[in-house]
């Protein structure tokens, strides 16, 4: 009953810009967070950053100053913002999002590639 879907990955030369999206859909009463984490070959997901519904931001370190997150509450969106990159970005770049429909549960996109080529 809820799904999140990703958009914005690709290719992108070192120092470069991308801005993926992600909009989550169905029976939604309210959203407490969404966020981004990705996940590198043979590496562990790590988050990337995350917002509250407050608006209380996140940031990993090796991306703070570079990434920004947005929210859109009305449309139950959430952006980042990737400048600067590097080769190290290089990851599939996963949406959560904590949603209260009758319960709270987090869920997941299914992912989208970013590639940063040095």
């Amino acid at each position: 009953q809820v799904q999140l879907v990703e958009s914005g990955g690709g290719l992108v030369q070192a120092g470069g810009s991308l801005r993926l999206s992600c909009a989550c859909s169905g029976s939604i009463i309210s959203i407490n967070a969404m966020g981004w984490y990705r996940q590198a070959p043979g590496k562990q997901r790590e988050l990337v950053a995350r917002i509250t519904s407050e608006g209380t931001t996140n940031y990993a370190e090796p991306v703070r100053g570079r990434f920004t997150i947005s929210r859109d509450n009305a449309e139950n969106t959430v952006s980042l913002q990737m400048n600067s990159l590097k080769p190290e970005d290089t990851a599939v770049y996963y949406c959560n999002a904590i949603v209260r429909t009758s319960y709270i549960g987090a869920y997941w996109g299914q992912g989208t590639q970013v590639t940063v080529s040095s």
